[in-house]
């Protein structure tokens, strides 16, 4: 997994299997929102393309979905970061670990918010389970969600694994609206 020189202190690399065009929106709409969750595998098998091969003498990297608050869970019937993350460990690319993050704090849709209302809407509405601060610590994490927008979401999970002291953490997607590889956190 990557490693990060001092001179990049913050940033956070991401791998995504393409950009958020018309193509990849409906794709993604037909996951998310149309109960397609067959297409899981298809994301995910080009998501796992772009993620670099795990080091053979390090343990494989965890991978954390970004979790859903449970209305959100229950008003959609899934979580589409954990189907992504379950097969991406089925493609062999790391241990999935669904239950890492909490989404505790409900938040309205973040679609049509600009980057700092998404950051406003986000603030404490993630934690990291405590049972899984000390079992994290030293591991090389994956973030895992179908889209990265802003880089709202993924900076609140990222905040909210800072406690756990990983060896590394990295954003994996299936499509990315910004155009830049790394994710800068404060």
């Amino acid at each position: 997994m990557p490693t990060h020189t001092a001179n990049e202190v913050g940033a956070v690399p991401i791998y995504a299997a393409t950009y958020y065009n018309e193509t990849s929106r409906k794709l993604v709409l037909s996951y998310k929102h149309g109960g397609r969750i067959a297409l899981a595998r298809l994301l995910a098998r080009l998501i796992a393309a772009r993620l670099p091969d795990s080091q053979p003498e390090r343990a494989p990297p965890v991978l954390v979905p970004v979790p859903l608050h449970r209305w959100r869970l229950w008003q959609r019937g899934f979580n589409q970061a954990a189907l992504l993350t379950h097969e991406l460990a089925r493609l062999g690319k790391g241990e999935p670990v669904v239950e890492a993050l909490v989404r505790h704090k409900r938040t309205p849709n973040l679609g049509g918010l600009g980057r700092e209302a998404r950051e406003r809407v986000l603030t404490g509405a993630i934690r990291l389970n405590p049972a899984w601060l000390t079992r994290l610590a030293g591991r090389d994490v994956v973030l895992v969600d179908d889209v990265l927008t802003s880089g709202a979401t993924s900076r609140a999970c990222i905040a909210a694994m800072a406690e756990a002291e990983v060896a590394s953490i990295s954003v994996a997607c299936f499509a990315r609206v910004d155009q830049d590889h790394r994710l800068i956190h404060p």
